[in-house]
C-alpha cells in the first residue's frame, strides 16, 4: 500500500459519475458510509501511525472506490479525515498518487496528458520516504506519515548498506529525494509470486530499534523523485545514476500511447525484478517546481495497478440455490465489483454451514478474492450492516438426494437440475439440449415428471422459444433414441450414487434387481464404497420413486415396440 493516501481522493474517471442504479437506499446508505468510513480510519491508523498493512491494496482500494461512489450519492463529497501526525516536517511535502483501476481509465488520463512527454516506472511496493542529503551526507529520513509530516527514520536509514550514504562532490550541497525503501528480493516475478508481504516485512524492519548488519542488507532505495531537480526526468535520472541511484534510470521507459503503457504494465508483471511491485506508475517528464506540492494526488503523475488479489463488494441478495443432490448452496449477488480486470457480480459461499458461521445478509461488505487467478472466492464478512435484515431460509430437511423426482412450485431448482443431469455427458448425453432447453420445457407445462419428455411430439416442442420444426424433431428423435440405452446409463441418469466397475453384475438383464438386493454391509466391501455411499446406496435402490420411474421406463420401452431389460415391472 505504498504511497497510499493517493487513495484518499479517487480520481473521478476512476468510477465515472454515480448513477441512480449504482446508490444503495438512501434509508440505509448514511449507516452503511459510516461503518466503511470508521473501518477505513482503522486501516489509516494502522498503516500511517504503526507502520502496520491490515488489509491488501486491492481492498483498500476497492473500499476507498465504494465509500466515493457512496458520497457522491449522498452528495457527500468529503473525504475521510485522518488524524494529524505529530513528526518530523518533510521539507518538501509528498503527493501521492491516484490509483486507475483499468486501461479504459488509463486511457482517459493519457488523452488528457498527451501533449506531454510520458514516462513509465515499475510501482515499488515499499514504504515511501524522503531522504535529506547536506554537505553531501545522509542526515535525515522521513517515514511519509500523512504527506506533511512522518516518523524520524533517521538511525534506521542510516545503517541501510544499499542506500547512498554519501554523495560525490558535484552533487548538490542540499538534495532532497523522494522514493520507496523496499525488500531486496532475486527476480521477483509479481504474476508468480505476489506480495509476499514485502511493504510489511520492510516497515517492520525500520521500526526495530536497531539493526543487523544482516537486516540492513535486505533493504534498498527507489529514488523515484527529485523534487528541485533539472526539468526533464531524463536529465533526473541521468544524474541520480550518476550519484548511485541507478535503478530509477533503468527501470525508466518513455511511453506514447496506451498499448506501450499497457505492455510495459504486462513485462513488468511478469518479469523479474529487483522488489514486489503492485503496478506502474505513469508521470510527465516535467512538473511543477517541488516547493508548488501539495499532499494530495497531482495531475502530473498517477498509478495503474496490477489485477487486483483482493476487493470489497456490496451483497444485494443472498440467494440460496438447490443441486441435485439437495444440496443447498448460498450464492451472493453482488453489486458489480473489478477483480483481476473483470467485473465480478456472484460468490458462491460455500455451504450452509459456513453461511451461518458468517452470517452474510443483504448490505454487508464482504471481502473477494482470486482462487487459481480466475474463480472469485468469498474470503469473509468485513463490514455488517445494522439492523440485520430479516431472511427465508430454505427448509434442508425437505432436500437430499431422492427428493425433487418431480415438479412442485418448492422442487423447480432441483427438478431442473435432475433434468440437466439426466441429459448431460453423466447421464443419457442428450446433444444440444441443456439447462435454458429443459426450463423452457418446464415453464411451457410439457414436463413435470422425470420422464414426461419421452412423451413429447414435435409440434410441441417445435412451438417453445426459438426451438423451430427442425430441431423439434431432432430433440424427438434423441428422446426415443435414449430408449436403447444401457441400465447403467439409465440407472446413473436418474442419480444413481457413483459405482466402481466391480459392483456391477455379470448379467446385464439381472442389473436392477441384482443391485437393489445388496446390504449395506455387501455394499462396504467393494472398494471405494463405505458408511456414507453404501447408505445412498441401499436408499437409492429401495426408494419407491425410483422404482415408479423405471416402471414407467418399461412402459415406454413397450409402447415404442421396444423389449425391456430387466428393470423391474
Amino acid at each position: 500500500m505504498a504511497r497510499l493516501a493517493g487513495g484518499l481522493v479517487i480520481l473521478l474517471l476512476m468510477v465515472g459519475s454515480a448513477r441512480a442504479a449504482d446508490c444503495p437506499d438512501p434509508t440505509v446508505s448514511r449507516a452503511r458510509e459510516s461503518a466503511l468510513a470508521e473501518r477505513i480510519a482503522q486501516w489509516d491508523d494502522a498503516y500511517y501511525q504503526q507502520g502496520r498493512r491490515l488489509v491488501s491494496d486491492g481492498l483498500y482500494d476497492s473500499a476507498r472506490r465504494q465509500l466515493s461512489r457512496w458520497r457522491r450519492c449522498s452528495g457527500n463529497a468529503a473525504s475521510v479525515a485522518r488524524r494529524p501526525n505529530d513528526g518530523v516536517a518533510h521539507p518538501i511535502v509528498q503527493t501521492g498518487l491516484d490509483k486507475l483501476p483499468d486501461r479504459t481509465a488509463m486511457t482517459r488520463w493519457l488523452e488528457a496528458h498527451e501533449a506531454r512527454s510520458l514516462w513509465v516506472q515499475p510501482k515499488v511496493d515499499g514504504v515511501a520516504v524522503t531522504l535529506v542529503y547536506r554537505h553531501h551526507r545522509l542526515v535525515q529520513a522521513i517515514s511519509r506519515g500523512d504527506g506533511v509530516t512522518g516518523q524520524d527514520w533517521t538511525a534506521a536509514v542510516q545503517a541501510l548498506s544499499h542506500v547512498v550514504q554519501q554523495l560525490p562532490d558535484e552533487a548538490p550541497e542540499v538534495l532532497v529525494l523522494q522514493g520507496e525503501l523496499y525488500l531486496r528480493l532475486n527476480a521477483h516475478v509479481q504474476a508468480e509470486s505476489g506480495g509476499v508481504r514485502a511493504r510489511s516485512i520492510a516497515a517492520g524492519l525500520l521500526q526495530r530499534d536497531r539493526l543487523s548488519p544482516r537486516a540492513a542488507e535486505r533493504l534498498g532505495f527507489f529514488a523515484w523523485e527529485w523534487p528541485e531537480g533539472p526539468p526533464t526526468l531524463r536529465r533526473r535520472n541521468a544524474l541520480l545514476k550518476a550519484w548511485g541511484f541507478g535503478e530509477v534510470a533503468s527501470l525508466s521507459r518513455p511511453v506514447a500511447s496506451i498499448e506501450d503503457i499497457a505492455a510495459w504494465r504486462q513485462r513488468w508483471y511478469h518479469a523479474g525484478l529487483p522488489f514486489a511491485s503492485d503496478g506502474i506508475v505513469v508521470r510527465q517528464s516535467r512538473r511543477p517546481e517541488g516547493e508548488r506540492w501539495r499532499a494530495e494526488p497531482p495531475d502530473w503523475a498517477v498509478a495503474w495497478k496490477y489485477p487486483a488479489e483482493e476487493a470489497l463488494a456490496t451483497v444485494e441478495k443472498v440467494e440460496f440455490h438447490i443441486g441435485r443432490t439437495g444440496r443447498i448452496t448460498p450464492v451472493l449477488a453482488l453489486a458489480p465489483v473489478q477483480l483481476d480486470d473483470r467485473q465480478v457480480t456472484a460468490v458462491s459461499v460455500g455451504s450452509m454451514a459456513r453461511w451461518r458461521r458468517l452470517d452474510i445478509r443483504p448490505g454487508d461488505q464482504v471481502r473477494l478474492a482470486l482462487a487459481g487467478l480466475t474463480i472469485p472466492r468469498l474470503e469473509g464478512r468485513e463490514i455488517a450492516v445494522q439492523p440485520r435484515p430479516a431472511l427465508q431460509l430454505p427448509d434442508e430437511r425437505a432436500y437430499d438426494r431422492l427428493s425433487c423426482l418431480s415438479l412442485t412450485p418448492a422442487c423447480r431448482e432441483q427438478f431442473v437440475a435432475r433434468l440437466v443431469w439426466l441429459g448431460g455427458p453423466h447421464g443419457l448425453n442428450l446433444q444440444g439440449i441443456g439447462e435454458g432447453s429443459w426450463q423452457a420445457m418446464v415453464d411451457a407445462g410439457l414436463v413435470s415428471g422425470l420422464l414426461d419428455w419421452l412423451t413429447l411430439e414435435p409440434e410441441q416442442l417445435a412451438a417453445l422459444p426459438g426451438v423451430g420444426e427442425a430441431r423439434a424433431r431432432q430433440w424427438q428423435q434423441q428422446f426415443q433414441q435414449t430408449l436403447h440405452q444401457s441400465d447403467r446409463h439409465w440407472l446413473a441418469a436418474l442419480g444413481m450414487p457413483p459405482l466402481p466397475e466391480v459392483a456391477w453384475p455379470d448379467q446385464p438383464r439381472l442389473a436392477f434387481d441384482r443391485l437393489a438386493a445388496r446390504s449395506r454391509q455387501q455394499w462396504q466391501r467393494l472398494p471405494g464404497i463405505g458408511a456414507v455411499r453404501s447408505e445412498q446406496l441401499v436408499r437409492f435402490f429401495t426408494s419407491g420413486n425410483v422404482k415408479t420411474l423405471l416402471r414407467q421406463l418399461r412402459q415406454f420401452e413397450s409402447a415404442s415396440a421396444f423389449q425391456g431389460r430387466g428393470l423391474p415391472g
